[in-house]
């Protein structure tokens, strides 16, 4: 016989004997088990002894249902695997992920059996269960933390008692959102190791950097236990936050201050009482700017250690040299503490100033110079009321060239004490011996002062680099010419050089000149003799017709005495 006819000579016998049809397999004798979606990522699967929380629908066969933890609100929670739930749920739920969803047909033997539950669940009945895990923990858990961003930087790290300002997202071990610092628009802001927070945050936020991001997952015995926290979070739930450090001090911090660049020399460091000029940018410690004086183009400028700016600065400036570069930290308890300030500072924030300082003075300061070269055999130097030619670079302390004579034809000139330049600069040209090269540093009240001038900022402390070119002696001041001896006593006569009693004013710039060649007298210095010599003509004319008569000829000495400040 063909080995295809034997077969079905054998089903057809199975068939009149009454064994079961193929379609039909009889009693189940072990749970069936349906993974019908599992998660991508399982950290975990449910074991023996494990802690769990589930959501389910339970069915019978034909569909009706006779339990559902949805229709009462509430997840089922305990035990798997040690015999508080029927024998299929236990062996069922075993090995299932966060997030897993199973169908389990569960047979009567494993359920209620032949007794069943009196009104729900007839003897006999197999069970259908649509089943989703939402958490697993264990009692021998540890926190777990993983950090997932970390700034390079990293000085100092969250200890117990400091006070922390964190943004955070909080979930369940599902992933379903229970709250948010983000949607509230501000950082949660506490003190860590005090007992403010549940015991899992404060032992996760330990070791962190600012800027730092990390999960935290915390078991329930860590976090609201068997409580839970009241609608958003179920008892016994396991919580995970994805917390990001915005910032964190101690209340018993300092300023904390890291020089970046010290300038080489430093001759001078700044001190309580100085006017301080200097450019910063303001963060936060994450990073976000809040301020600079770079953005407005203008330095800050404020006196130090007199209360005029928050005590951190205050403090975070005291030693400064010019030129340097300094970053100060300061806690919010020398700033602006619990409030902030405006919406750009949020309260207990710790603030980041990187500081470059342009320059600083003391009121009380005078002309600082440094002799660079004085020639050998110098006798003569130059006084008030000396006329005097210069070059001169001109800056600011950080180096900006502000004006040179160099960038013109001829060097500078001026009458020292004439008001003509500022008076640090009159005083650093005083004592000069022609050939001599200064610099010279000089403070804003002895230079353009608070209002500054055109190129020169307000408070700008000035460094001026001078070499006398020449100089001339000067006369006194209210003189354009005075006598080397007495004057003449018929000095009309002989002013008058063709004797017609009125003196013009070519007779009259004739006679000056040849006093000053002669070497009876000398004009007050000047780029200009010609235009001093009418200034003299014309003091004298006094009614300007032209000539100058007997009556209106007088003596600087004389009108000095008459209280008339006049010339000659």
């Amino acid at each position: 016989m063909a080995p295809g006819s034997r077969l079905l000579l054998l089903l057809l016998l199975l068939g009149i004997l009454g064994a079961p049809a193929l379609g039909n397999p009889g009693p189940l004798e072990d749970v069936v088990i349906d993974r019908y979606y599992i998660p991508k990522i399982c950290l975990r699967e449910a074991q023996m002894g494990d802690f769990i929380r589930y959501h389910y629908n339970g069915t019978f066969k034909d569909g009706k249902k006779f339990d559902s933890s949805y229709d009462r609100g509430a997840t089922v929670a305990g035990v798997v695997g040690v015999g508080r739930l029927i024998t299929g749920m236990d062996r069922g739920l075993q090995g299932m992920c966060v997030n897993e969803r199973r169908h389990l047909i569960v047979p009567p033997h494993l359920g209620y059996g032949s007794i069943g539950v009196a009104g729900l669940i007839p003897p006999d009945a197999t069970l259908y269960f649509d089943v989703v895990m939402l958490d697993i923990w264990n009692k021998n858990d540890k926190l777990q933390v993983t950090t997932v961003s970390k700034p390079e930087r990293c000085n100092r790290t969250v200890e117990n008692s400091d006070f922390v300002r964190y943004h955070y997202n909080g979930t369940l071990l599902d992933g379903t959102p229970f709250d948010s610092s983000y949607s509230k628009g501000s950082t949660y802001d506490t003190y860590v190791g005090t007992g403010w927070l549940i015991k899992g945050m404060d032992q996760g936020l330990l070791g962190m950097c600012a800027g730092e991001k990390r999960s935290i997952i915390i078991p329930p015995f860590l976090a609201y236990g068997e409580k839970g926290y009241g609608t958003v979070i179920p008892p016994q739930a396991s919580l995970v936050f994805s917390v990001l450090l915005v910032d964190f001090h101690n209340p018993k911090d300092g300023v904390f201050l890291e020089h970046l660049e010290v300038p080489e020399p430093c001759k001078r460091r700044a001190v309580t009482g100085d006017f301080v000029r200097y450019h910063y940018n303001g963060t936060l410690m994450d990073g976000t700017l809040f301020d600079s004086s770079y953005s407005r183009n203008q330095t800050y400028n404020t006196y130090i250690g007199k209360g005029y700016i928050i005590p951190g600065m205050d403090q975070g400036l005291q030693g400064v040299c010019v030129g340097e570069q300094r970053r100060v930290v300061v806690p919010p308890h020398l700033a602006y503490g619990e409030n902030g300030a405006g919406d750009k500072i949020p309260g207990s924030a710790v603030l980041i100033f990187d500081v470059h300082v342009i320059d600083f003075h003391n009121p009380a300061d005078l002309v600082e110079i440094e002799t660079v070269f004085r020639p050998e055999g110098c006798n003569v130097t130059t006084r008030d009321r000396d006329f005097v030619r210069y070059h001169y670079n001109c800056s600011l302390l950080d180096g900006t060239r502000l004006f040179s004579s160099h960038d013109y034809e001829k060097p500078q000139e001026v009458t020292l004490g004439a008001n003509k330049v500022i008076e640090g600069l009159n005083s650093g040209l005083l004592d000069m011996c022609v050939g001599e090269r200064r610099v010279l540093i000089i403070p804003p009240h002895l230079g353009h002062g608070e209002s500054g001038a055109r190129g020169v900022p307000g408070s700008a402390v000035l460094r001026f680099e001078v070499e006398l070119i020449s100089m001339e002696e000067g006369v006194p001041e209210g003189y354009l010419f005075i006598w080397h001896g007495e004057p003449p006593t018929d000095l009309y006569e002989q002013m008058d050089l063709n004797k017609d009693g009125g003196i013009p004013a070519d007779e009259f710039s004739t006679f000056i000149k040849t006093q000053v060649a002669e070497g009876k007298g000398r004009l007050m210095p000047s780029s200009d003799p010609e235009k001093v010599i009418a200034d003299m003509f014309q003091n004298q004319d006094r009614n300007q017709d032209g000539k100058i008569t007997p009556e209106e000829l007088k003596l600087k000495s004389d009108e000095d005495q008459e209280k008339i400040h006049e010339e000659l």
